[in-house]
């Protein structure tokens, strides 16, 4: 029992389940509600995406596997009472696990590829399975780059379902509507919304886990964010993303308002920019570690009340 309980664990089951959820929600709610034709997507698409989401989540397990195997001197210390890799789960089977996951989650893609003519989804899955790689033994340790590429990992698993829902980008015709009939033009725009959304947020979580890990880190010569700038620079850095977003979702709530989405606008509010504002005051006066982590738990909150905002667009 202990080891199947570090086992879930170490491939983040709850990241999982959220992954799964945002793209199950985006695909059935918000690709549904721009079909001219209702239920005109083919039930054996259906199968499709859920091996799409399957794919999705086993790279993002085999990710976290890999930075734990990677980061287990580094959680000795942030951690400790985390740590799985070497003491329930050893570290070959962590490396085997890492394989496996990754190895079936690159070749579900490719089918998916396959079956749908959409190349892209194949490709920048094979590229997300060596950014986590190299995050894990690299980038991590680097200034910022860490920080963007979880970031924009995280706004892919928006993006490919955008792709895989028959919409393109912008070819000479101008815009195209597919064989699914899709206002693609609309899903671009939401598709760039969420996928901004969780972006900024995702990169300002990644900042705020920095500054919670620093002691750690710094003992192993990272050159993270707070380490290279400082924690005066590092909490600026995040709160002027969080004014941002903020400010871009308050003007979007001003005109869904006046749509008469009056619904959709009092959920964001309360629900998405009215915590963002208290984390801003959270991150003014955060000092200590446990600060940091309950403004990581916070931001990851908002997250899911962000993206659970989809459910606005159920018909």
């Amino acid at each position: 029992m202990q080891t199947i309980t570090s086992f879930f664990r170490l491939v983040r089951w709850r990241n999982l389940f959220f992954i799964a959820l945002t793209q199950w929600l985006f695909y059935f709610i918000v690709v549904r509600s721009l079909q001219f034709f209702p239920f005109s997507i083919h039930p054996s698409r259906h199968v499709l995406f859920y091996l799409l989401m399957l794919a999705s989540v086993l790279i993002a397990a085999g990710g976290y596997i890999i930075n734990d195997y990677f980061d287990l001197q580094i959680d000795s210390i942030n951690k400790p009472e985390k740590v799985v890799v070497d003491r329930t789960v050893k570290r070959r089977w962590v490396i085997v696990w890492h394989l496996i996951f990754s190895g079936i989650g690159l070749l579900l893609s490719l089918y998916i590829s396959y079956r749908t003519g959409y190349w892209v989804i194949g490709i920048v899955n094979f590229f997300c399975i060596f950014l986590l790689w190299f995050y894990s033994t690299h980038f991590k340790r680097q200034l910022l780059i860490g920080n963007l590429v979880i970031s924009a990992l995280t706004a892919w698993v928006i993006m490919v379902v955008y792709f895989f829902a028959g919409a393109g980008l912008l070819n000479y015709n101008g815009w195209h509507e597919g064989q699914y009939n899709l206002d693609v033009r609309k899903l671009y725009q939401l598709t760039a919304i969420y996928a901004g959304f969780a972006f900024i947020i995702s990169l300002v979580r990644e900042v705020v886990k920095d500054l919670e890990d620093m002691y750690g880190d710094s003992q192993y010569h990272c050159q993270t964010m707070p380490i290279v700038w400082g924690v005066p620079v590092s909490k600026m850095f995040a709160a002027v993303w969080v004014v941002v977003c903020c400010a871009a979702l308050l003007v979007m709530q001003f005109y869904m308002w006046q749509l008469g989405s009056w619904a959709e606008a009092i959920y964001t509010i309360l629900l998405v920019i009215v915590p963002m504002v208290i984390a801003l005051r959270l991150i003014y006066h955060a000092k200590f570690p446990a600060d940091f982590h309950k403004l990581s738990n916070i931001f990851k909150l908002i997250m899911f009340t962000g993206i659970l905002s989809m459910i606005f667009f159920l018909k």
